[in-house]
């Protein structure tokens, strides 16, 4: 496995993966925080279109990603990350209406779990979900980290003034 940082407003993200996939985010702090393992080697090269896209997003010049990742996970959490990716930019959800998209009414608090254990945070949206009387809810980068990404997107989509 390679990978390297990314400097951006909220700290250096981790990326993670093969060449031919990206198979993680990490955040800098919070619960998903993570450190390379100690056999994974050191290599920008395969992460020159996810750096360059998250960078974008950063500037509020990208509203959606289009690289390719290695999701994994049981059928229930990788049907959870897929919906996670239809969540437009800019707008929140909940974990209940996830749960009923997908066909999952009673499910919330297993999409929860699946929401939390998303290992391409960010590109797979899912500081996008909120609680359903509109709170904050966990986040693995912490929530300050999670209002920072829904605020970048508000001000970029024209919703703040």
């Amino acid at each position: 496995m390679y990978y390297c940082y990314l400097p951006t407003p909220i700290g250096d993200l981790l990326l993670a993966g093969e060449r031919d996939a990206l198979h993680l985010v990490g955040f800098p702090q919070g619960s998903m925080r993570r450190d390379p393992e100690t056999d994974w080697i050191y290599n920008e090269q395969p992460f020159e279109e996810a750096r360059r896209q998250l960078t974008e997003y950063f500037a509020g010049e990208r509203k959606e990603f289009d690289l390719p990742l290695a999701l994994d996970g049981t059928e229930f959490q990788l049907q959870v990350l897929d919906e996670l990716k239809r969540i437009p930019y800019g707008e929140t959800t909940s974990y209940g209406d996830i749960a009923k998209r997908i066909g999952r009414p009673k499910a919330v608090r297993a999409v929860g779990a699946a929401n939390g254990r998303n290992p391409i945070p960010i590109i797979v949206p899912c500081h996008r979900v909120i609680g359903s009387t509109g709170d904050l809810t966990g986040f693995g980068g912490g929530l300050d980290t999670k209002t920072e990404l829904l605020r970048l997107e508000a001000e970029n989509s024209g919703l703040l003034q």
